[in-house]
C-alpha cells in the first residue's frame, strides 16, 4: 500500500493547522543519522530538531530543545543504545520513541522498550528501514507542544480494550498455539481469528488450540455471541465478521468474493471489527504470506484502535506482518514470545484515547 493511501485511511492528510513536528535523532551509523535527517527533513510537516551520535550528547539535546519525538537509530557511537532508550523513558516518560533499523542489526534491549515507564499514549514503535513507514510512523506519534496543550489531549478520554483480533496464515497454527497459551482463563475479552485453512481442517486447529489453552475455543458459528475469555476460529471458505444489537455482539458470516485470494480474510474481520468497536479494538497480525491485513490495519487505526505485529526474526514468513510493519501502521512489532505479555498488558488497563474518524458504520444487527 502507498503511503498516499496510508495516510487517507488514517485521516493524516488532514492540514496542520500547528507548527512542524520537531524531531531528534540519536544514535546509528553516520549514514544511518544523514539519512534519516534528510528523509524527515524532506517532509514539510516535519523538522529536524537536531542529530546526535551520542547518549549523552542525545539527553543534553532533548533538556535544550525539547523535540516533539525523538528516532533512535540503533547503537550510538559508544554501544548504549539500550541505555539511551530507558534514560530517555526515566526522564521524559511522555516523549514518543522510535526504534529504526532492521530486526537483525538492532540491538536495544526490549525490556527497555516495553518499560511500564514509557506513558501508555507514548509508546515505543519498532520500524523495520523504510522511510516511507519511517515518516508516517512520525506523523502518528509526534505530538507538538501546541497540540497537548488542545483541549483533545491524550489524557482528555480514555479507552479500553474490548476485543482482540488475531490473523495469520503460514506458520500461523504453531504461533497461535502458543499465543493463546499465554492467556490465563480469566482473558478479559473474546477473541477472534483468522488463519487461512481449507474447509474441514479449521475443526482440526480448533482441537489443537483447546489443548494447549485455558480459554474455550472453538469455530465460529453464525449467532455465537461474544464473551470474555473465549476465542473463535473462522471457518475456511467464509468471511467473519460481527455485528452488535441490543443483547451485545454476534459473529455473522459473509459469503462475499475471497479479498487478498483468501476467505476467510483477515482485512474482512479486521473491518468489520473496526466498524462495530472503534478504539476498542486490539489487532494482531502473525506470522504469513501475502499483504491480507494490511487494509484490515488500516481500518483499526483510522477507527483508533492498536495494532501489534509478529517480528521477522520469529516469523516463518513475514509477509503480512512485514507488510504493516513497513506502512507504518504497528504500534509495537514483537517477537512472538513477547506478543503474549503486551496483549495482556494492553487487554486489562486503559488507554489514552486516539481519534476516531469519521466515515464508520455497524453491521447490520444480529439476526
Amino acid at each position: 500500500m502507498n503511503s498516499g493511501l496510508v495516510e487517507h485511511l488514517t485521516g493524516r492528510n488532514r492540514t496542520r493547522a500547528m507548527r512542524k513536528i520537531r524531531v531528534l535523532i540519536i544514535g546509528g551509523s553516520f549514514v544511518v543519522r544523514r539519512m534519516l535527517a534528510e528523509a524527515i527533513a524532506a517532509d514539510p510537516a516535519l523538522e529536524v530538531l537536531g542529530i546526535a551520535a551520542g547518549a549523552r550528547l542525545g539527553l543534553a539535546k532533548i533538556e535544550q530543545g525539547r523535540p516533539d519525538l525523538v528516532v533512535l537509530g540503533g547503537e550510538t557511537s559508544k554501544g548504549d543504545g539500550s541505555g539511551i532508550l530507558a534514560a530517555i523513558q526515566r526522564a521524559h516518560p511522555r516523549l514518543s520513541i522510535i526504534l529504526f533499523g532492521e530486526e537483525k542489526e538492532r540491538r536495544l534491549d526490549r525490556s527497555a522498550a516495553n518499560s511500564r515507564a514509557l506513558d501508555p499514549g507514548r509508546l515505543a514503535v519498532a520500524i523495520h528501514g523504510i522511510p516511507g513507514g519511517l515518516i508516517a510512523t512520525i506523523k502518528r506519534h509526534g505530538v507538538s507542544d501546541e497540540e497537548a496543550k488542545a483541549p483533545r489531549n491524550l489524557g482528555a478520554a480514555i479507552e479500553k480494550v474490548e476485543i482482540l483480533v488475531i490473523g495469520a496464515s503460514t506458520g500461523g497454527p504453531d504461533a497461535l498455539a502458543l499465543l493463546l497459551s499465554s492467556f490465563r482463563a480469566d482473558f478479559p475479552v473474546p477473541i477472534l481469528i483468522v488463519q487461512h485453512l481449507p474447509p474441514n481442517f479449521t475443526r482440526y486447529l480448533v482441537d489443537r488450540l483447546a489443548h494447549h489453552s485455558a480459554l474455550g475455543v472453538q469455530e465460529a458459528a453464525p449467532g455465537d455471541r461474544l464473551l470474555p475469555g473465549h476465542a473463535w476460529l473462522a471457518p475456511g471458505n467464509v468471511h467473519l465478521v460481527v455485528a452488535r444489537d441490543s443483547q451485545g455482539v454476534c459473529v455473522r458470516f459473509s459469503h462475499d468474493p475471497p479479498e487478498q485470494s483468501c476467505r476467510p480474510s483477515v482485512d474482512v474481520l479486521f473491518r468489520s471489527v473496526a466498524a462495530v468497536y472503534g478504539p476498542a479494538a486490539l489487532a494482531v497480525v502473525l506470522t504469513g504470506m501475502g499483504r491480507d491485513g494490511l487494509a484490515g490495519c488500516a481500518a483499526i487505526r483510522a477507527a483508533g484502535g492498536q495494532v501489534l505485529v509478529q517480528d521477522e526474526a520469529t516469523s516463518v514468513v513475514w509477509g503480512m506482518p512485514g507488510q504493516v510493519s513497513r506502512a507504518g501502521l504497528a504500534d509495537l512489532v514483537l517477537p512472538l514470545g513477547a506478543l503474549g505479555p503486551e496483549i495482556d498488558r494492553r487487554s486489562r488497563e486503559r488507554w489514552p484515547a486516539r481519534r476516531r474518524f469519521e466515515g464508520e458504520s455497524e453491521e447490520a444487527p444480529c439476526r
